[in-house]
């Protein structure tokens, strides 16, 4: 059976959401997702470090349009893995494990992967919105569009745009 490893934020959870939403609570700053294209998360985000370190940032993410239901088909079909880096934040670690609790309960506990690098994860194919997470991988590689990753072509990847693409090319 096919190992599928499905990265978590920006992704599953709308990063881009929350990041204009707590930019606005906290400067009153509207950020438009569509002036983004190119930009780093850091660079369009000035508040965005305080942000992701911030209690309640993790647990709080909305889910992305069409990922609930394109997870439980994958989840049917392959042998699924969410793979998420979570040392880096450590408030992320509880967070994302109780996020996914709630947002998708038919993934168990054996299905979650929160780590450092993803350089040790291999599979058969990688769905992650990051070039770094993708480069190393040695299956198939999905980029979720995202801002920050728009304007990168590498025909390594596979792009897709919506989780509905994701469940017609899987």
């Amino acid at each position: 059976m096919k190992k599928v490893i499905v990265d978590m934020d920006g992704v599953m959870a709308d990063v881009y959401h929350q990041l204009v939403e707590f930019e606005k609570r906290d400067t009153g700053r509207n950020i438009e997702v569509d002036t983004l294209t190119g930009k780093p998360e850091l660079e369009a985000f000035p508040n965005g470090k305080k942000h992701v370190n911030e209690v309640g940032f993790f647990r709080t993410l909305p889910v992305m349009k069409g990922s609930r239901e394109a997870m439980e088909y994958l989840n049917n079909k392959y042998e699924l893995y969410i793979v998420s880096a979570g040392m880096e934040f450590p408030n992320s670690l509880r967070e994302k494990y109780d996020w996914l609790a709630e947002h998708f309960p038919f993934i168990t506990w054996e299905q979650i992967v929160l780590c450092g690098s993803k350089r040790v994860v291999t599979g058969d194919v990688m769905i992650d919105d990051y070039p770094k997470n993708l480069d190393h991988f040695s299956g198939d590689r999905l980029i979720f569009t995202q801002p920050h990753n728009e304007l990168i072509e590498n025909e390594s990847y596979q792009r897709v745009n919506s989780w509905e693409e994701i469940m017609n090319v899987l």
